[in-house]
């Protein structure tokens, strides 16, 4: 039995009268007749009474119609399911994320990406750059935002965002109320710092132009995520190198300065791997190009 029989079947039950469903199949009557013949044969019972005036079901081939019919539309609904999956519109994509992330970028692809690609479930990690390289070689991960750069070969990355560093100062700080404050100016501040190995690029990057303004930043207190770094700034445990974008965070008690010397820019890196197949997780890239490149053509 294949499954041309069961369509000239449903076709030949909705009819009744085998030239008209001829015609709708694109298939002469006569084949027509002996496929649904061959098909009762098969089946080992009659699906039609039929007499020179008319054509009509069974009792059988009234329960069978109702069986097959069924059946045509759970095919139906599966090709069109795998439809979906070959274009990445089904699934579930697990994404990790750097906490800043959920101050500037990430929000607007999100929000995208549902409005796209509804029937694709995302679940979410907040994560230091160095987890997310973990779980990306566990295959705990599909994709990542993470500060870049990365060393690894086995991963593609590449960056979607980039802004200037600020410096967090707690409100009542005597550079708080200036216009622009220099690195030199931080030298016998105590700072706010994350351990290297969650984010090495921009740990290197702080470092480094503290050292070009002629000082090394005293650590007061490490934290791992940005809104405790911010948190800490507020209750005047120190001062903090942060990306602009914590701006959209807002804390009580704590004020975001313009830094007088021209400093790099950091970033933000979306990261996969690289042998990655999944049609979900390539549209998802898609969609996220599609917004970096709206948001740079706005800007």
């Amino acid at each position: 039995m294949e499954l041309r029989h069961l369509r000239y079947f449903v076709t030949l039950a909705e009819e009744l009268h085998f030239g008209r469903a001829a015609e709708r199949l694109h298939i002469a009557q006569p084949p027509l007749s002996q496929q649904i013949r061959q098909l009762e044969k098969e089946l080992g019972f009659e699906l039609f009474h039929r007499t020179k005036r008319k054509v009509q079901l069974t009792e059988a081939g009234q329960v069978f119609l109702g069986e097959v019919q069924q059946i045509m539309r759970q095919l139906q609904q599966a090709i069109q399911v795998g439809q979906q999956a070959s274009r990445g519109e089904i699934g579930q994509l697990v994404v990790g994320f750097v906490s800043s992330t959920a101050y500037n970028i990430l929000p607007n692809i999100l929000r995208t990406f549902r409005g796209s690609v509804p029937g694709v479930r995302i679940e979410l990690h907040e994560l230091t750059t160095d987890q997310q390289l973990e779980w990306l070689r566990e295959g705990r991960m599909d994709i990542g935002f993470l500060r870049p750069p990365v060393e690894e070969n086995r991963f593609n990355w590449e960056t979607i965002f980039q802004e200037s560093l600020m410096v967090a100062l707690p409100e009542g700080h005597l550079l708080a109320s200036q216009s622009e404050v220099s690195w030199r100016s931080l030298t016998n501040e105590p700072f706010i710092l994350f351990p290297r190995i969650l984010a090495p690029g921009l740990y290197d990057l702080i470092i480094s132009l503290c050292q070009q303004a002629g000082f090394s930043p005293k650590v007061a207190q490490e934290a791992i995520q940005m809104q405790t770094i911010v948190s800490l700034v507020a209750a005047e445990m120190g001062v903090a190198i942060v990306p602009a974008s914590l701006q959209n965070l807002q804390r009580i008690g704590v004020v975001y300065q313009t830094l007088e010397e021209h400093t790099p820019k950091v970033g933000i890196a979306m990261i996969w791997r690289k042998n990655e197949t999944s049609p979900t997780v390539q549209r998802f890239l898609e969609i996220v190009r599609q917004e970096v490149l709206s948001i740079t053509v706005i800007t």
